[in-house]
């Protein structure tokens, strides 16, 4: 029977922390969900590329049925290890602060299709173990947005599961052991956080909540929760197409997943440079980095590397302003392509390339940042975001990534563009110096003379002297007045710190 959630559309929806603990995705294509990790808990889980946040997060509440209500990210210490050097697979181990249960958790996404899982072990401590109760609360913010979402309990082919959709994206929460209760309800009014405060168990049973800032909840079977359950997250156009791909990976297990995606990523890394045998560490952070360089890639848009998978102060944010972590900056973008350069990722670098290739405006600049799939977010063009393209390229050559590439035309092609734009609208920009703000700046200024300097190479080795001679000119002179334009004199700072300059 229908049972409507009361409270529409319930609180202001927000996001969560930018503090992550772990970030992973498979590295096949089959599989376009990452996930992301905090307080012991999943947090923002991205779908269909890496620019689309579609959950808030996800954790359990504790209860005994009469007064006990314990919150898993908030009432309990939690470790997260990795399941090795340079493999995004976590182990999490949280412990109550009270002593009263742990819970004990693998997360991987299926690198077969679009689904997330996570293995869950419920472990109640102490004289009244046998009355703690395990609910798993799940808050959709699909396509990027809290605030319009619908909810219902529902089942796929005759297995329980609950659902939320927005728009083209729907989501399929649901564990492999059936939940032995469900409810939807809105967020700060009816749903199952509210009801568990209150009552300590799910009393009010809603299985629709139609727009609004929703929440999923599914209490787990007891019995089946200690010895291990899996609890997945299902992604599809459609409730069939999700419900489908949950229940697949459910048939073909969590362990089948689990090992795929983790000899996926070793096999990776056994492909780069073996950089961390030069300098050991007990943590591999030569290992980590590259992972977390690849992870950032978008699969739908190969060599779209967003910074950063989170939302910046994103407890303030609502739908309408995301921040811009999880766009492409075109700056960070050839940052990324230097660092796989040095770890011997010719494909990975080389996508960047052709990424680059294919978001480069007519006039030679790139937007300041975009979307994965090219359109501009932030339009206002910066000089170094030109020159660091550049200089990427002659990385790529003088690494000799560019040997068995036909894209020598294509490449110089670019370079001019970026060259001819740098000449034609520098040394500086309205938003050179903080994103935002006009000034000169060092960095900007060197990244632009050493650019021209590159393109001016090229342009001799495609038979346009004159071109070459004009940008070497150029250089020249811009680096002759970086002392004029960035060195200071007799400042406040200056004399606090008692120097008689800086840049």
């Amino acid at each position: 029977m229908s049972k409507h959630a009361i409270g529409a559309p319930g609180s202001s929806p927000r996001w969560t922390s930018t503090a992550k603990s772990g970030m992973g995705t498979a590295l096949w294509n089959s599989s376009l969900v990452w996930f992301t990790l905090s307080h012991g808990i999943l947090n923002e889980v991205y779908f269909p590329s890496v620019d689309v946040a579609c959950i808030r997060d996800m954790g359990l509440i504790i209860t005994d049925g009469r007064d006990m209500f314990s919150e898993e990210k908030r009432d309990t210490v939690s470790t997260v290890t990795p399941e090795a050097d340079g493999v995004p697979a976590y182990r999490m181990a949280n412990r109550c602060r009270r002593g009263r249960y742990e819970i004990h958790k693998q997360v991987v996404t299926d690198p077969r299709r679009n689904v997330l899982l996570q293995h869950t072990r419920f472990v109640p401590l102490g004289p009244d173990a046998d009355s703690y109760r395990a609910y798993v609360i799940v808050a959709p913010h699909l396509g990027n947005s809290g605030g319009d979402n619908e909810a219902w309990v529902g089942e796929y082919r005759g297995v329980p599961m609950l659902f939320a959709r927005r728009a083209d994206i729907t989501l399929a929460f649901a564990c492999s052991i059936p939940w032995t209760a469900t409810s939807v309800g809105f967020v700060g009014v009816s749903d199952g956080w509210q009801d568990l405060h209150r009552h300590n168990r799910l009393t009010w049973g809603f299985t629709h909540a139609d727009c609004g800032n929703v929440a999923l909840t599914g209490e787990l079977d007891g019995d089946a929760a200690r010895a291990g359950v899996v609890v997945a997250l299902g992604f599809g156009a459609t409730p069939e197409e999700a419900g489908l791909r949950v229940q697949q990976s459910f048939l073909d297990g969590f362990e089948a997943a689990y090992q795929t995606y983790v000899t996926a990523w070793q096999q990776y890394h056994a492909s780069l440079v073996p950089l961390d045998r030069l300098a050991p560490r007990p943590r591999d952070l030569y290992r980590t980095s590259v992972t977390m360089l690849r992870v950032h890639e978008d699969k739908r848009f190969p060599g779209g590397v967003v910074p950063s998978l989170s939302i910046p102060w994103g407890f303030e944010k609502g739908s309408t302003n995301l921040g811009d972590y999880h766009l492409v900056w075109p700056r960070d973008l050839a940052l990324a392509g230097g660092a796989l350069v040095a770890a011997g990722a010719r494909a990975e670098a080389l996508r960047i390339l052709h990424y680059l290739f294919a978001t480069q405006e007519a006039d030679g600049h790139w937007a300041q940042s975009m979307t994965v799939e090219g359109r501009p977010q932030w339009n206002g063009p910066q000089m170094d975001e030109a020159a660091l393209a550049i200089l990427f390229v002659d990385l790529l050559r003088r690494e000799r990534f560019l040997e068995q590439s036909d894209d020598s035309d294509r490449i110089w092609a670019m370079v001019r563009r970026a060259a001819a734009f740098i000449v034609r609208c520098g040394p500086v920009l309205q938003g050179d110096r903080t994103d935002r703000d006009p000034g000169f700046s060092p960095f900007t200024l060197a990244a632009e003379v050493a650019a021209l300097l590159v393109a001016a190479e090229l342009a001799d080795e495609h038979r346009e002297p004159d071109v070459a001679r004009y940008l070497r000119e150029t250089a020249d002179i811009w680096n002759e007045g970086i002392d004029a334009w960035t060195y200071v004199t007799a400042t406040d700072m200056a004399g606090w710190v008692g120097v008689e300059g800086y840049y």
